[in-house]
C-alpha cells in the first residue's frame, strides 16, 4: 500500500496514471476501459444488476465528448425526453401569468444586511452577533419565527430563498424534472475538487455531467435487491463491531467517545464494499491511517463551517483556514485514491487469470465495467461512498443508540423484535430485515427528533411562485424541512419519542409527504442511501442482540459542522444480556 505521504503527494502532483492498470489509458479526459474488457466484467456482475441494460443497442454516454444527438438516440431508445441543456433555464409559459401576477422577489421577506456579506457579522463574534454557529439550527427555527414559512438571506454573496411549508416544498420538488440542480453541500470541497482537476462526483455537478455519473451507478446503488448483495461483508464486519465493544470498555461497561468507534466501524465496512479489504480499524490506535483519516474528514467539515461563516477571501487567494482545508483534503483523498489504485490492480490481476468471478470485487467491478466511467469518474464515485458515511451514517447511527439509550420501553420493544425475527449469532438476510417494522419505524422517529442535515438544497431551472412570490431560475433554495418536524400542527404529542406513530395505524401515516425526508427527494435522492440504511439495520440488531443500551450523563444536544453532530463525546453503557 502507497503510504498516505507518497499518496498525499501524487495527489496534489496530479499523476495518478503512473500507478494506473494496463487496462487503463493515460489520458483523463478520454480514459475509458476497452470494450472487451468493460464487456468481459459485465459479464460476471450482471447476475447481481439484473436488467441493467434494457437494450444492447442503446449507445452509452461518453465520458467526456457526448454529441447532442447521441443524448437524444440514447433518451429514445429509453423512452425518455431529450434532456435540458445545463446552460440554460426554462420559464413554463402555462404559468407565465401566475409568475408576472405574483409579488415580487425583492419583497420576500428576511433580515437586511451590509451588501454582499449580507448578515454575515450576525454569525461571528462581536457587536453585532445574534447567533452562535455551533447552534444554527436554533438560528434558523428564530428566522422562521420572524419571518414565516418563507424568507430570505444574504450571506457572504449568496442569497438564499428557506422554505418552512411542505406545499412549499412540493412545489420546488414537482417541477424540478429529471434532472435537478443543486447548489453542493460544501463550497470547500466543489473547489478543492476542481483545483486538483478530480471529477466532481455526483454531489457537485449538475446537467449533462450529473445525468452521466446518476445513470451509471443508480442501477447499482438505488435498487434494494442490487444493495443487499453486500449484506455478507456488512454482516462480518457488524459482528466484529460488536465483538469488539467487550475488549474496549471499562469495569463499568462504559465506552468514551463511542462516536469515533463507529466512525471506525463505518469506514471499515466501507472499505469492505468499497474494495473488499480490511482496513484494520478495530484495532488502529491514534497514530493509525484509519485514525488519521477520520480525523482528517472531521478537521474538513470543521474548516468548512469556519470558511462558510467567514468574509470569502479564499475565493479570491489561499488563505490558511483555506490551505489547511486542502491539506486534510489531500490526505484523505490521497490515501483513498491508494486503495482504489490497490483494488483496480488487484481485479486486473485476477482477471488476466480468469479467476475473476461473479461474487468478487463487486462494487469495483461493476464500475470498471461501465465504459462511460473515467477513471477518474471511478475514483470519486468509490471514495464519496467510502467517506461520505463518516459524516452521515456515524451520527446518524449514534443518535440511534442514544434513543435507544434514553427510551428503554422503546429499546425493549426493538430487542423483542430483533430476537423474534433474527436467530442469534446468525447472518442477517434481506428477508429479515424486510420482517423489522418496529426498528424502521424507530430509525424514522430518530431522523424526526435528531435529522443530519438542515436543509435540502436546489437551484430551480425555471421560474416558481412560491408562497405568492416570484423565485427566479436559478434562485439558490433551501428547504428547511426539520422545522416541521416539532410543531403539533404536524405531529400529535411531538415532544414525545413514538415510534409507534410511523406504524401502520398511527398518526404519522396520514402526515404531508414531504415533511420527512432525510434522505431528500427525487432524482437527486441521496445515492448512498439503501447502503446507509442496510448498515444500520444490520449494526443495530446485532448490538441489541448483545448488550442493553444505557445512558448516565448529561443530555446530547447537537452542533453545526456542516452537518449535524454531537455537542460533546457520547460515553455509552453496554450491559451484557448474556451475563444477567
Amino acid at each position: 500500500m502507497l503510504s498516505a505521504q507518497k499518496s498525499s503527494a501524487r495527489l496534489r502532483n496530479l499523476k495518478w496514471h503512473r500507478i494506473r492498470p494496463k487496462i487503463i489509458e493515460k489520458s483523463d479526459s478520454e480514459s475509458k476501459y476497452s470494450p472487451e474488457f468493460a464487456s468481459g466484467l459485465w459479464a460476471i456482475v450482471s447476475p447481481y444488476h439484473t436488467n441493467e441494460r434494457l437494450n444492447e443497442n442503446i449507445p452509452c454516454l461518453s465520458s467526456s465528448k457526448l454529441k447532442s444527438d447521441e443524448y437524444k438516440s440514447y433518451n429514445h431508445c429509453l423512452g425518455r425526453r431529450s434532456l435540458r441543456k445545463n446552460s440554460t433555464f426554462s420559464i413554463d409559459s402555462k404559468s407565465n401569468t401566475d409568475y408576472d401576477n405574483a409579488k415580487p422577489f425583492s419583497q420576500i421577506p428576511g433580515p437586511i444586511g451590509l451588501p454582499y456579506l449580507g448578515t454575515l457579522f450576525q454569525y461571528r463574534k462581536g457587536p453585532f452577533q445574534r447567533f452562535d454557529i455551533d447552534h444554527l439550527k436554533d438560528a434558523v427555527i428564530a428566522r422562521y419565527r420572524q419571518y414565516g414559512a418563507i424568507m430570505k438571506e444574504t450571506v457572504s454573496g449568496v442569497t438564499v430563498v428557506h422554505l418552512f411549508h411542505p406545499d412549499f416544498i412540493r412545489t420546488v420538488f414537482q417541477s424540478e424534472g429529471k434532472i435537478p440542480h443543486i447548489a453542493p453541500l460544501m463550497e470547500t470541497t466543489q473547489r478543492y475538487r476542481k483545483l486538483r482537476n478530480l471529477s466532481p462526483g455526483l454531489g457537485n455537478s449538475n446537467g449533462d455531467e450529473w445525468y452521466r455519473l446518476r445513470s451509471a451507478v443508480q442501477q447499482m446503488m438505488m435498487r434494494p435487491k442490487a444493495v443487499t448483495a453486500y449484506l455478507p461483508l456488512v454482516n462480518e464486519v457488524a459482528s466484529d463491531f460488536v465483538d469488539g465493544i467487550s475488549r474496549i470498555k471499562d469495569s463499568n461497561g462504559d465506552v468514551p467517545n463511542f462516536l469515533n468507534e463507529i466512525a471506525k466501524w463505518n469506514i471499515e465496512s466501507s472499505g469492505m464494499t468499497c474494495f473488499e479489504k480490511r482496513l484494520g480499524c478495530f484495532d488502529a490506535g491514534k497514530d493509525s491511517l484509519p485514525q488519521k483519516m477520520i480525523d482528517a474528514n472531521s478537521e474538513i467539515f470543521r474548516l468548512s463551517t469556519v470558511l462558510k461563516f467567514s468574509v470569502p477571501w479564499f475565493r479570491l487567494f489561499q488563505t490558511p483556514t483555506w490551505k489547511k482545508v486542502t491539506e486534510a483534503e489531500d490526505f484523505f483523498f490521497g490515501t483513498g485514491q491508494g486503495f482504489v489504485d490497490e483494488c483496480v490492480s488487484e481485479i486486473n490481476r485476477i482477471s488476466e487469470r480468469g479467476e475473476l468471478t461473479e461474487d468478487k470485487f463487486l462494487f469495483m467491478a461493476y464500475l470498471l465495467s461501465r465504459p462511460e466511467l473515467t477513471y477518474k469518474d471511478i475514483s470519486i464515485i468509490t471514495l464519496s461512498l467510502f467517506g461520505d458515511g463518516l459524516n452521515t451514517t456515524s451520527p446518524t447511527l449514534l443518535w440511534n443508540l442514544y434513543c435507544l439509550a434514553k427510551n428503554q420501553d422503546v429499546q425493549q420493544k426493538v430487542h423483542e423484535e430483533v430476537c423474534q425475527v433474527i436467530p442469534e449469532n446468525q447472518p442477517i438476510t434481506a428477508e429479515m430485515i424486510n420482517k423489522l417494522v418496529y426498528l424502521k419505524a424507530f430509525v424514522k422517529e430518530t431522523f424526526r427528533f435528531y435529522p443530519i442535515g438542515l436543509d435540502v438544497a436546489r437551484v430551480p431551472q425555471e421560474n416558481l411562485v412560491i408562497g405568492g412570490y416570484q423565485v427566479p431560475a436559478g434562485t439558490h433554495v433551501e428547504m428547511n424541512n426539520f422545522v416541521l418536524f416539532s410543531l403539533s400542527e404536524y405531529f400529535n404529542e411531538p415532544e414525545k419519542f413514538l415510534p409507534e406513530r410511523w406504524l401502520r395505524g398511527g398518526d404519522a401515516q396520514n402526515i404531508h409527504p414531504f415533511i420527512l425526508t432525510p434522505f431528500g427527494h427525487g432524482p437527486r435522492m441521496c445515492a448512498g442511501r439503501r447502503f446507509a440504511e442496510q448498515e444500520m439495520y444490520v449494526v443495530i440488531s446485532k448490538l441489541l442482540q448483545r448488550y442493553r443500551l444505557e445512558w448516565h450523563h448529561e443530555d446530547l444536544n447537537q452542533k453545526f459542522q456542516m452537518l449535524m453532530i454531537p455537542d460533546k463525546p457520547a460515553t455509552f453503557t453496554f450491559v451484557d444480556r448474556h451475563k444477567n
